[in-house]
């Protein structure tokens, strides 16, 4: 699709209409202190326009972005490189269903390139109403036992729905589930990005037979299914691209699991003609996404705010934090946006913090509390993070949480 020539406004009155009431919606739900108002506001436009979605997508070049991790900080690296380009318009705070996505685009009337976090439960439908030129996926794990599907029924709803796309699909082949999910679209651009968490890809999704997994290879011995040759790779500190260049991945983001969401912006900048150098580039620009791993000045200790909101996430930033013994706090809630099942600690390996300070707060502290004391670990249970900060012992804090804990630490401290 070509982006909207001379600014013309390409709206019905109806969808005009729809998108005023929308943003005079958010405006109430600021004022009132309830948050963004990009949920409210879209789900207001929406109920005015319920084609609204797609009429303000019809200008754009359009990329969409699902995984279980990673979404918020590669929608945010895409719109960074594609930025090179023209103006982006994009979901930046994570409102990731129909209606937040729908805010998000009525302020782009002059954009060129929507750049579109979406919920994996929501992809297939946010995809046949904004018909996207490229679709990035990135992986797929347990998360949110309460509300979403098992994974492999995930995949299938994914492989099921984006069957046939027109658009170029960017997907990464360390994962089989998304493989799976993607080989039944007919354009894709596989990325070696690797798979820290392997615990849900053990069996095959084509045929259920258990999975081989030599090295970073994978395949099934039963029916043959295996991963594909990638054409973009992850290789150390370089994106390897389809020519065999190397080029050098400079983020102020931390961690592997960040030089792996660079990858994949780099195949699908690419997609819409930003070559890798420029991409990486301006990638090197994004100092933090939505407050996670800012560092804040808070009753005059340095904390570092990371983000992980399942098993696969808390073992990537387990990798990421320094060394012992830099004080821990570790936060999780179970309200409704977290997911109200908490099962999951006992996925998370735990002993990774061994020779950790440990402080432990948010709704469910003690659920979190038993599962370190099966793990052997020493801790603190704390009524609040101001009790932990002052309990920790000298140098910075890094503090984990999960969505909601995120969210409360991230006002408590100011950030």
């Amino acid at each position: 699709m070509a982006a909207n020539p001379g600014g013309v406004d390409p709206l019905s009155p109806r969808a005009k209409l729809a998108v005023t009431a929308g943003k005079a919606a958010a405006a109430v739900s600021r004022a009132a202190g309830r948050g963004s108002g990009s949920v409210i506001g879209g789900r207001v436009a929406l109920r005015l326009d319920p084609d609204l979605l797609g009429r303000l997508a019809q200008h754009l070049d359009v990329v969409l972005v699902s995984a279980t991790n990673g979404k918020t900080t590669t929608t945010r690296l895409i719109a960074e490189a594609l930025g090179a380009a023209g103006p982006v318009v994009s979901n930046a705070l994570g409102a990731n269903m129909p209606a937040g996505i729908t805010s998000a685009l009525a302020g782009g009337s002059d954009a060129k390139f929507g750049v579109i976090e979406v919920d994996e439960k929501y992809l297939a439908g946010v995809a046949r109403d904004v018909a996207p030129k490229a679709i990035a996926l990135l992986n797929l794990s347990r998360d949110q036992l309460d509300r979403a599907a098992e994974t492999r029924m995930l995949a299938e709803r994914w492989r099921e729905g984006l069957a046939g796309s027109k658009a170029t699909i960017i997907a990464n082949a360390d994962d089989p589930l998304v493989v799976w999910a993607a080989s039944s679209s007919p354009n894709v651009v596989w990325v070696a990005a690797g798979q820290e968490w392997k615990d849900d890809a053990w069996s095959c999704p084509s045929c259920g037979g258990v999975m081989q997994r030599p090295g970073d290879d994978w395949f099934c011995g039963e029916c043959g299914f295996r991963r594909p040759a990638p054409s973009w790779a992850l290789n150390g500190d370089h994106v390897l691209d389809p020519h065999g260049s190397a080029w050098p991945i400079q983020l102020q983001l931390p961690g592997r699991a960040n030089k792996a969401n660079a990858t994949s912006s780099a195949a699908v900048a690419a997609a819409f003609g930003v070559p890798p150098q420029v991409a990486l580039e301006r990638m090197h620009q994004v100092q933090a996404v939505a407050g996670r791993y800012d560092v804040v000045q808070f009753m005059n200790r340095d904390l570092r705010l990371l983000l992980a909101k399942n098993p696969a996430g808390w073992l990537e930033t387990f990798s990421l934090i320094d060394p012992p013994p830099t004080p821990v706090i570790l936060s999780v809630n179970a309200r409704g946006a977290d997911g109200t099942d908490t099962s999951w600690l006992w996925d998370v390996d735990y002993t990774r913090l061994a020779g950790h300070p440990i402080f432990v707060i948010g709704d469910r502290r003690l659920d979190l509390a038993v599962r370190l004391e099966v793990a052997g670990l020493e801790f603190r249970v704390c009524d609040t993070v101001d009790e932990a900060v002052q309990l920790a012992p000298p140098g910075r804090i890094e503090a984990i949480a999960n969505y909601t804990a995120f969210q409360d630490l991230r006002r408590r401290v100011g950030n």
